[in-house]
């Protein structure tokens, strides 16, 4: 179907949707575009919501990615409140859940994911949660203050920031964690331990190596988590916070390629020329590392934006970027580069009792695949060069306080 003037339509309004909306206009894009999203408000930003959101901290204007004018001015039709039920690739249409149809010239699925749900017994109770939205971090907060026991389920970065956001509001916090290690998917084994000692020192109970058995409740509420070892960790809240599942069911129903996300390549284009995906949906090309894979991230959020709008404006494409991450607990700002595929050495520069230190992550070859960085946002920023250029840096001179690293950088 053929638009005059053409009409690029997005399906989904989080970060990556309202990204590429901006992009759009910005690398100068003409014609029209609809941004289409299943919450009620404009595109905002997701990860205040287990930090400063929750602590009461944020505000909805300071979580918005852009003002609300920005969208009449910048000609960006919003459709709120609705979400994209089907794809018609022949009409080159999208159906709306309230009925309507939407011609596209073109399509960007940004579709997201959810939370990971458990299929255990009491699970479907009052007080048991999960995180992505400010309506599920709105419950959170009101279940957590003083008098109140959190059961986290999944020590991974949102179980462990809502852990440490609870400790702040007053509320005892335990993390249960299948794996030996929390973060044992996503982060070295010193980073790991660090924060487990740092959440124990706060007051938050680590548990590793245990297994839910079931949710426990009283009356429809939840009381109580069952481990498979028979312990029994009362509670008055569960989060669920065991990954997330990329939204592809709308991709894999008109006939487009999948495989654990969308597939898309550098220009986050699908195997149909007309659409187009970008954020946590999509299995990616990782060229530093020769391999596919899933990313959920603001920046990789915003780097497939500007890919997908560099492409339908006729730019060239961006230069691809190193993956990054962050996370912010209690006191601690942690700012990951990098993807640890293949590493042989991890290399700790600085010290962890003083609260500041790095780990580089080397392949056999002594090039730095991956850098973590705790409270040393020089280091990060350096760590994060070398990786981009695939630098081979021996360990001893990572190690020395005394070189620096932006000169090995450079």
């Amino acid at each position: 179907m053929s638009e005059d003037p053409p009409r690029i339509v997005i399906a989904g309004a989080g970060h990556a949707g309202g990204s590429a909306a901006a992009f759009l206009r910005q690398y100068g894009w003409k014609g029209g575009i609809a941004l289409v999203g299943e919450e009620a408000h404009p595109p905002y930003q997701r990860p205040p919501l287990s930090k400063a959101w929750l602590k009461g901290e944020a505000s909805a204007e300071s979580l918005a990615l852009r003002p609300a004018r920005f969208y009449a001015q910048q000609r960006i039709d919003l459709h709120l409140g609705i979400r994209v039920t089907g794809i018609d690739r022949a009409a080159r249409q999208v159906q709306l859940s309230d009925g309507r149809a939407l011609g596209y010239h073109r399509l960007i699925l940004a579709l997201g994911a959810r939370p990971r749900s458990l299929a255990l017994p009491g699970a479907g109770l009052a007080g048991v949660l999960a995180l992505r939205g400010t309506a599920d971090a709105d419950a959170l907060q009101a279940a957590l203050g003083p008098g109140r026991r959190l059961a986290v389920i999944g020590g991974g970065y949102i179980g462990l920031e809502v852990a440490a956001s609870a400790r702040a509001l007053g509320a005892e916090a335990v993390v249960l964690e299948r794996e030996a290690r929390v973060l044992a998917r996503v982060a070295g084994t010193a980073l790991s331990r660090f924060l487990e000692a740092q959440h124990r020192a706060q007051g938050v109970e680590v548990l590793t190596g245990v297994e839910v058995e079931a949710i426990e409740g009283e009356a429809g509420s939840v009381r109580a988590v069952r481990l498979r070892d028979g312990r029994r960790i009362a509670c008055d809240t569960v989060l669920v916070g065991v990954g997330a599942v990329p939204n592809t069911e709308l991709a894999e129903a008109a006939g487009l390629d999948c495989a654990g996300g969308i597939v898309v390549d550098l220009a986050a284009r699908t195997s149909d020329p007309a659409i187009h995906a970008i954020g946590d949906c999509t299995q990616r090309p990782l060229p530093l590392y020769g391999r596919s894979g899933r990313l959920e991230s603001v920046p990789n959020a915003i780097e497939q934006a500007k890919q997908a709008a560099a492409d339908l404006c006729g730019r060239p494409p961006p230069q691809p970027e190193v993956p990054w991450f962050w996370s912010d607990q209690f006191e601690l700002r942690l700012q990951m580069a990098g993807l640890a595929f293949d590493a042989h050495e991890a290399v700790i520069r600085g010290d962890a009792e003083a609260g500041g230190f790095t780990v580089f992550h080397l392949d056999p070859e002594q090039r730095v695949l991956a850098v973590e960085a705790v409270n040393a946002p020089a280091d990060f920023m350096a760590g994060r060069l070398l990786v981009a250029k695939q630098a081979r840096v021996a360990p001893e001179l990572l190690r020395d306080p005394a070189r620096s690293l932006r000169d090995l950088a450079a």
